[in-house]
């Protein structure tokens, strides 16, 4: 097997089984608790205790990568193509698709989604880390409303603009109550016939 990959492809299996190594050490040491090591990861626990089953056995080269496939398959993807998923998806969190175009427009290579989901999946990593995964915004739309002023200002002027108050100044009374311009003409004309009677001697 050792013989027939290139340098980058045991790179890269080294670099997986390395990262399995990580999942069992942080159940072991840190957290205590596979399902929450298998979310901090994005791994299946399926995977995680099979993981764990060849490492008791095998130790380290039993997390290596092992393939059930015929060792010549026409259809098999690529070792650096392999090793560009893993690498896509570990440093930048993409999934299926945004690999897919990626890989089609920098480096002219065709793989279909769901053949980047299957990678993902034999590797363990089709699920992403719960912290690294789309959080959806909920954006509550509300229907306009009319304002509407307090109760205490409804209906009344604003005093804060000079020409009202130039105006309610103009229009108030000794009295205090307002008047119209035409009370005001015939208390006037009621008061000159008033003068002019007391100088008759009326």
């Amino acid at each position: 097997m050792t013989s027939t990959l290139s340098a980058s492809a045991l790179r890269a299996i080294e670099r997986r089984a390395n990262h399995k190594l990580a999942v069992l050490r942080h159940v072991e040491e840190v957290s205590g608790n596979v399902a929450a090591s298998c979310r901090y990861f994005g791994v299946s626990r399926q995977a995680y205790y099979a993981w764990l089953k060849r490492y008791g056995a095998e130790g380290f080269e039993g997390l290596k990568d092992r393939s059930s496939a015929p060792h010549h398959s026409p259809t098999a993807t690529d070792a650096e193509v392999v090793e560009k998923i893993l690498w896509l998806r570990q440093q930048y969190h993409f999934g299926p698709a945004k690999i897919t175009m990626y890989l089609k427009r920098y480096h002219d290579v065709t793989v279909s989604a769901s053949g980047v989901w299957r990678i993902l999946k034999k590797l363990g990593l089709n699920r992403l880390p719960a912290s690294q995964r789309y959080k959806r915004t909920e954006t509550r739309w509300k229907r306009y409303e009319k304002q509407r002023l307090p109760r205490h200002r409804r209906g009344r002027p604003d005093r804060r603009d000079p020409g009202v108050v130039a105006r309610l100044t103009r229009s108030v009374t000794p009295a205090g109550r307002a008047s119209s311009p035409g009370t005001r003409n015939r208390r006037g004309a009621v008061g000159r016939a008033f003068r002019r009677g007391s100088a008759r001697g009326l």
